[in-house]
């Protein structure tokens, strides 16, 4: 039987505004195996993961779990482990990272945490105890195979051939969605999800936030937005060459033709006062032959099509602000 991965690359289905949809990710260090569900089957405690994922989901952070690339010793036992939350709003993308020592239990930290505010982009909210991740930007490459054997598959040897080349900061993930890309990979603190990742491309990809640039190659979106949004953006960077990762931000995503609409108006924001207003459409492939998962019927999600984009007249800079250059982490 084909993978699910198989029939999206044979289907040649466009990975553009596919994306996990998470302002914040909350990722947490847990060695050993994880589960389909892994929150709650791993060696997580249960009722810590589900008190996270109730706590987060409705503020739009997203939860998983990471752990680093090599075998993975059935460990039970307490452990060091490390803990990263990133924020991936333009202009305001950071990570911050604590450790826990001794096999202290995490759970009064993160059940401590604000996530509110986190997901507005205020570091307070993480408490007290937490550091500017200084290292290499983090690349989370989704490899859990008990949620969709193309992962583990295609992702794990990624994911070792990433870490091998001291590249960059390279963790193994539970998911980040979009199982039929894999190997896929998500990149902070800007955000930006890739599909069907080479080891080549991937350095490429992490260089490029080194400089606080964007590689569109491969990419499917920002998770910062919707999928109206991510299809909006990337036309935009298509359009006029814009590599710089804060350049752009998406002000305002409407509706057209009232609820249930299949049809956006969304509104991208250039810092140098340019604007644009980008048609998006959702189309169903009536001849989809590919699974969103392996094992799951036949039929994909609505691919974002961008159908018009269109320049407003450029709106006056605030004072004090200097049109977009380079940002680097």
């Amino acid at each position: 039987m084909r993978t699910c991965a198989t029939a999206s690359r044979v289907q040649d289905e466009p990975p553009a505004a596919t994306a996990a949809t998470a302002r914040t990710w909350l990722l947490i260090e847990q060695p050993g195996p994880w589960g389909a569900k892994a929150l709650a089957q791993s060696h997580l405690d249960p009722a810590l993961g589900d008190a996270l994922d109730r706590a987060a989901a409705p503020h739009g952070v997203r939860v998983a779990l990471i752990r680093r690339p090599g075998p993975h010793p059935d460990l039970g036992e307490p452990h060091d482990r490390r803990v990263f939350v990133a924020h991936t709003a333009p202009g305001a993308s950071w990570v911050l990272t604590r450790g826990t020592t001794d096999g202290a239990d995490p759970a009064p930290a993160l059940l401590g945490m604000d996530f509110a505010a986190l997901a507005g982009g205020h570091r307070a909210g993480t408490g007290t105890g937490w550091l500017d991740h200084r290292g290499a930007p983090l690349t989370l490459v989704c490899t859990n195979g008990k949620r969709d054997r193309c992962c583990a598959l295609l992702g794990r040897p990624l994911a070792a051939e990433l870490a091998a080349s001291a590249h960059a900061d390279v963790w193994e993930t539970t998911h980040i969605g979009g199982h039929r890309f894999a190997p896929t990979l998500l990149v902070l603190p800007y955000g930006y999800a890739y599909a069907r990742a080479a080891s080549h491309h991937v350095k490429a990809v992490v260089e490029a936030v080194r400089n606080g640039r964007v590689v569109t190659e491969g990419c499917r979106g920002r998770s910062t937005w919707g999928r109206p949004g991510q299809a909006a953006d990337l036309a935009v960077r298509e359009a006029t060459g814009e590599q710089y990762a804060d350049a752009l931000d998406v002000v305002a995503t409407e509706p057209v033709g009232g609820g249930g609409t299949d049809r956006w108006a969304v509104t991208v924001a250039h810092r140098d006062g340019r604007r644009w207003r980008v048609g998006v459409l959702a189309v169903a492939d009536d001849a989809a032959s590919a699974p969103p998962s392996c094992g799951a019927d036949l039929g994909l999600p609505p691919r974002m099509h961008v159908d018009t984009l269109d320049e407003l007249p450029a709106a006056p800079l605030p004072e004090g602000r200097a049109a977009a250059g380079p940002s680097t982490l």
